[in-house]
């Protein structure tokens, strides 16, 4: 375990970096995990990170003194303004781990059940599909470029543990993907004229889900086998993408079970 007080220390320095600036992580190829849940997580489905970072002040909270106890080597103290300066979670334990962001080394072909993500641009959404991915025991995630950086801290909150227990791929060129593919695509549209629960979910089927406003892109959507929509009452136009997506999963899984 080691103290660090000072602002002006190198390692702190390059702490704030990686909290406040996507082009330092992207850069130094890291990222961060704030609270104690997702340190949890990672510790169980990948083991040890590069630091554990706990907030002075709790330091002998039980589940961070196990964390800490778990990372004893990593383990980083610092005090409670610093702490904030790199965690903008309000009320939290007073944890984080700092890793590198996992690269998968090759792209793979499509599996049944894949998500295919066009420009999701909000990381709350993001993260909400992600788990509710990993939940309906989906693994491949495929994400064109323009959507959010999966390994974005605040997509990473918002995914509560999900990144851990699925194949993400970013900056993935989505048509060219689908051109080698012979699963059966569906997309989510609302001009669609058949719904969810017109189709057979039983089937090989993978998903695509679209930006927030303007949808899925056309050149996807032309390679899609099924456009479907979601049935809902009032007077709303559309789903949340999110919300969306785990209608979708579920109604998958449940037609499976």
């Amino acid at each position: 375990m080691k103290l660090i007080s000072s602002r002006d220390n190198a390692w702190y320095k390059a702490l704030k970096q990686l909290a406040g600036s996507a082009a330092a992580r992207r850069k130094a190829g890291r990222t961060l995990l704030d609270g104690s849940h997702l340190c949890q997580v990672y510790l169980a489905q990948y083991g040890q990170p590069l630091h554990c970072v706990v907030n002075q002040d709790n330091q002998h909270h039980p589940e961070i003194a196990t964390l800490m106890q778990a990372c004893e080597a990593q383990t980083i103290v610092i005090p409670d303004a610093m702490y904030q300066a790199v965690s903008p979670v309000e009320n939290g334990l007073g944890v984080l781990f700092v890793i590198d962001t996992p690269q998968p080394t090759s792209l793979p072909s499509l599996q049944q059940n894949a998500v295919l993500l066009d420009q999701v641009q909000d990381p709350g959404n993001l993260g909400s599909i992600l788990r509710s991915a990993a939940a309906a025991g989906i693994r491949q995630v495929f994400c064109s470029p323009g959507t959010a950086a999966a390994w974005s801290p605040k997509v990473l909150r918002s995914g509560m543990g999900a990144h851990f227990l699925l194949q993400i791929y970013e900056s993935v060129d989505l048509a060219e993907l689908l051109r080698h593919s012979s699963i059966a695509l569906l997309a989510t549209s609302s001009y669609a004229n058949q719904t969810l629960y017109d189709i057979d979910l039983k089937q090989q089927v993978a998903w695509l889900f679209g930006h927030e406003g303007q949808g899925v892109s056309p050149e996807l959507l032309a390679q899609a086998r099924w456009q479907i929509r979601i049935p809902h009452l009032g007077n709303m136009e559309s789903l949340n993408v999110a919300a969306c997506a785990a209608v979708c999963f579920f109604e998958q899984l449940r037609q499976n079970r």
